[in-house]
């Protein structure tokens, strides 16, 4: 799967438009999405007959505007919940605004670009409904992620509770490296192999690899990550890969969510796309995800950037949260021409 984000920095309509054109100082909103400006892309669906779709998918209401060929913009408004009418208020809304019939499937060939920001990965981080996760650390810092930097924003406080933990297992692993890059222990194979056997026969399919000083030599971390996807783990996210900071605890808390939400986002993009009829493109949003994100578009898990593919899928979903610095610090991307086929997701804190 080859999917990526269209992410922008507020609760808008049109994620990530506003601001651009702000930063640009270019057209209005309204114009550049009309198409009343030189839009290259407005010109290419006026020819094929073609239409985009931007999409905010919250708890209580799914917001979905169409523009048609000849650039007229079409809003809809759907209840994000009701199961009895349908499984899915995005793809309804864009039937709806295709004319689909019930029971027809929704004519693909019609559709250019859909973008959507969706409260799906939030909501299960929020609700602890993500994927059952495994961790595999360096041996003696099992319980570094649980203790954290020991933060205490209530520091008269007489009992003291501490949030929940996003993985359910932590297996640590006789290897380390020191901060100059020499090896104090190196990694053992089959000592890897036998967690990860452990693992899988628990039930785990999601794991987290977060070693010691492995945001500067990774070496261990992907001899761990290449061995997971060997015993088959569909979700395999290594810290290095999904956010090299120097700090053990924020690089191995961003890889824990990365690895818990990801599968959950992956496989409603995939349910959205194959309810479409359609492929998931890259893209232009590689680089800078801001304060508040869950991974750098550059430098993501294996899961969000697609050079090692899982079970046939290259790249599900980049996550970031649409706040303020998300939104400025995707602006050099966005300014990028777009593909002509576009599918992103986006997750709204």
């Amino acid at each position: 799967m080859t999917a990526a984000i269209a992410a922008g920095c507020n609760r808008q309509v049109f994620p990530g438009h506003d601001w651009l054109a702000l930063l640009q100082g270019g057209d209005s909103v309204d114009n550049r999405i009309k198409g009343e400006t030189s839009d290259r892309n407005g010109r290419l669906n006026k020819d094929t007959g073609k239409w985009d779709f931007w999409i905010d998918r919250g708890g209580t209401f799914t917001d979905i505007v169409g523009r048609d060929p000849d650039g007229r913009l079409h809003p809809h408004k759907l209840l994000s919940e009701n199961p009895e009418a349908w499984r899915d208020a995005a793809v309804q809304g864009i039937r709806d605004l295709l004319g689909a019939k019930p029971g027809e499937p929704v004519p693909s060939r019609r559709i250019g670009a859909v973008k959507m920001g969706t409260t799906v990965a939030t909501n299960a981080l929020l609700e602890r409904k993500g994927e059952r996760t495994a961790l595999l650390i360096t041996s003696g810092f099992g319980d570094a992620l649980a203790i954290g930097y020991q933060a205490r924003p209530d520091i008269f406080a007489k009992q003291i509770i501490k949030p929940e933990l996003l993985y359910s297992r932590v297996i640590e692993i006789s290897e380390r490296v020191l901060a100059d890059g020499s090896i104090e222990a190196p990694a053992d194979e089959n000592e890897i192999i036998a967690a990860l056997a452990i693992l899988k026969s628990d039930g785990f399919d999601s794991v987290a690899i977060v070693f010691m000083h492995s945001w500067k030599y990774p070496a261990h971390e992907k001899l761990a990550a290449g061995l997971a996807r060997q015993a088959g783990f569909s979700q395999i996210s290594a810290s290095h890969e999904v956010s090299p900071l120097v700090k053990l605890v924020g690089r191995g808390d961003t890889t824990i969510v990365d690895a818990y939400l990801s599968p959950i986002l992956s496989r409603y993009v995939k349910q959205v796309s194959q309810e479409l009829g359609i492929e998931e493109t890259s893209s232009p949003l590689r680089e800078g995800v801001g304060e508040g994100s869950v991974g750098k578009g550059k430098n993501l898990s294996p899961a969000l950037r697609g050079d090692a593919p899982q079970k046939g899928e290259g790249e599900p979903a980049q996550l970031m949260f649409m706040m303020s610095s998300g939104g400025l610090t995707a602006a050099p991307e966005r300014r990028r021409p777009p593909p002509s086929h576009h599918y992103g997701f986006g997750t709204r804190a």
